[in-house]
């Protein structure tokens, strides 16, 4: 089992810029993160979460919705077991709590259903 805990959230002015950090723990993170794809999900109130972003296990490929694309990058450093997702020009509508998640052995890297450990979520606020 792994533990996931997001940091970097914040309040931005819109047009700016965060960097959100998600760093695995527990007894075999530092074995066994590597060997998980990790994903970024979004939440606001009363909405479905939804996927930003997704990169396999090795960083080799990385998967974008359409929420963020191209103003959103997700990356990953295995000796450090932290995935992180950079943000740029950010909107108010980006407003949302944001959540890592590492991905089990089926199912699609931008499906929620396909993740079995879950951060408890980072709030990013973008004001207007």
């Amino acid at each position: 089992q792994v533990q996931l805990v997001e940091s970097g959230g914040g309040l931005v002015q819109a047009g700016g810029s965060l960097r959100l950090s998600c760093a695995a723990s527990g007894r075999t993170a530092s074995s066994t993160f590597s060997t998980y794809a990790m994903g970024w999900f979004r939440q606001a109130p009363g909405k479905e979460r939804e996927a930003v972003a997704a990169i396999s296990s090795s960083g080799s490929n990385t998967y974008y919705t359409d929420l963020m694309k191209g103003r959103a990058t997700i990356s990953r450093d295995n000796a450090k077991s932290t995935v992180y997702l950079q943000m740029n020009s950010l909107k108010p509508d980006d407003t949302d709590v944001y959540y890592c998640a590492a991905k089990g052995l089926f199912g699609s890297l931008l499906s929620r259903g396909s993740y079995n450990y879950w951060g408890q979520g980072t709030q990013v606020t973008v004001s207007s």
